[in-house]
């Protein structure tokens, strides 16, 4: 044997003994089924467990005794909305939030706006967005992970406090009699799927432009084409929106009103009171590498071209606290964005950090932090609602009242409460009024902010 051979012998076998050394071997299989039967709580566990379902076994009881669905300070007096079969909480809590105020004027305490009309404008706009978003990438390979994030991710319902607002400045809005539910709307599934073909086909056909020397010009000519198509889907799946209105209602004291005609924006002028240029969207991002008191943005989350980009101030959890409870004891609800599922009892409608015993179940620890779940991609934002209570003692919260957008089936006519606990690990952003902001941190806004990778966790709720 030469000495190359033996070399090549000898780095196979220390491969070998190498992997045999990482295997699962059969004494090591042996020890954990011994270890496993030793154990009687693990007997009555396996017992629990395959006969009940996971939470049941593990709901904690002692938390549940003790979480109450009062509250020092409670605002709504109104039914809860229903978002069905779709991802359009950012869009549900944004319309929920400036209700409150168009009632307050109406002098009602039933009107919706209409969530079809936002979801046309937004599913337009997206599209376009995404379409953008290709040419500007046209000359990167398709195994580029920004080409591929966006191939993979054309248009999804998610979307951020930013975008909403983007939708309503340029659009504006209307009652949802004007633009009601469809059957695509309350179940977004399959029309989505349809339009991500078309726009992966557009994606194909702007690169092959790109490929062939054609300029921006040529691209967004073909863009614009591929635009008719999807207003066209849209419209059928959608409905038409309207290019204006003529309201009237009969108030709640028998009192018969008329708007003049007006257009869509003029409707969300007269109606939503909030001045939307002062909010600014506080998030609370622990991960070390993301200093607080600094802004960021997510590349490629957005949709509207002209529209403001996303923006998060990054801030202490104690602080964005403070605020969402002066702007409820204040009269105002507070948009917020969470990672609903976790330790959530869905038919109850509460929320807590300790709810479900799975440590003392599994006989374990479940030991990451908020940064370190962030970093392993183990929590992101999910989901959008507000809050529209909160109970305080002696100056500190305990509790949140929360408005979901699940309809009633759920929590209290589908208001859920939040335990202070779980908003500290599990709440990550809120929209607020900057005049609640020290001093410093609203000369922070004017910073240029860091721009966080496409896929970062930061963008999740738009996915």
């Amino acid at each position: 044997m030469s000495i190359i051979d033996t070399l090549i012998h000898l780095e196979n076998t220390s491969f070998d003994a190498s992997r045999a050394e990482a295997a699962l071997s059969a004494a090591n299989l042996r020890r954990m089924r011994a270890e496993f039967e030793a154990s009687r709580a693990n007997h009555i566990a396996q017992n629990a467990v395959t006969q009940a379902p996971l939470d049941d076994v593990a709901l904690n009881r002692a938390v549940l005794v003790t979480t109450d669905h009062s509250f020092s300070h409670t605002l709504d007096d109104w039914e809860v909305t229903n978002q069905k079969q779709t991802g359009r909480c950012w869009m549900f809590a944004g319309l929920n939030l400036f209700r409150v105020g168009a009632m307050r004027k109406m002098g009602i305490k039933a009107f919706e706006f209409s969530q079809n009309y936002t979801l046309f404008w937004d599913k337009l706009e997206r599209s376009n967005y995404f379409l953008e978003a290709i040419i500007e990438t046209a000359d990167r390979p398709l195994d580029d992970r920004t080409v591929g994030f966006l191939l993979e991710r054309p248009l999804e319902d998610g979307g951020q406090w930013n975008m909403f607002v983007n939708l309503v400045k340029k659009h504006g809005l209307v009652p949802k009699a004007f633009m009601p539910e469809t059957e695509s709307s309350s179940n977004t599934r399959r029309m989505n799927s349809l339009l991500w073909y078309k726009l992966r086909e557009g994606a194909r056909t702007l690169r092959q432009v790109q490929e062939q020397g054609g300029d921006i010009s040529a691209m967004r000519a073909a863009k614009s084409e591929m635009l008719d198509e999807i207003h066209r889907m849209l419209c059928i799946h959608l409905g038409t929106p309207p290019e204006s209105i003529e309201w009237q209602w009969t108030d709640d004291n028998g009192q018969f009103h008329r708007d003049p005609e007006m257009t869509p924006q003029e409707f969300a002028a007269t109606y939503v009171d909030l001045p939307l240029d002062d909010y600014v969207c506080l998030v609370h991002d622990p991960r070390p590498e993301n200093p607080s008191g600094r802004t960021y943005t997510v590349e490629y989350l957005g949709n509207v071209v002209d529209g403001e980009i996303v923006t998060y101030l990054n801030v202490d959890i104690d602080l964005m606290k403070s605020i969402a409870s002066k702007t409820i004891v204040a009269g105002e609800s507070v948009w917020f964005g969470c990672d609903v599922g976790k330790m959530m009892r869905r038919d109850l409608g509460v929320w807590d950090v300790d709810l479900f015993e799975y440590g003392a179940l599994y006989d374990t620890e479940f030991t990451l932090s908020k940064a370190e779940r962030l970093q392993y991609h183990e929590t992101l934002m999910t989901h959008a609602m507000l809050f529209t209570g909160v109970d305080i003692v002696e100056g500190d919260t305990r509790r949140w009242r929360v408005e979901n957008s699940w309809g009633e089936e759920n929590g209290r006519k589908g208001f859920f409460v939040m335990n202070d606990s779980w908003f500290d690990e599990y709440t990550f952003e809120i929209a607020a009024h900057k005049r609640h902001l020290p001093i410093e941190l609203q000369e922070a806004l004017a910073q240029e902010p860091t721009v966080l990778s496409a896929w970062d966790p930061m963008g999740a709720l738009a996915r």
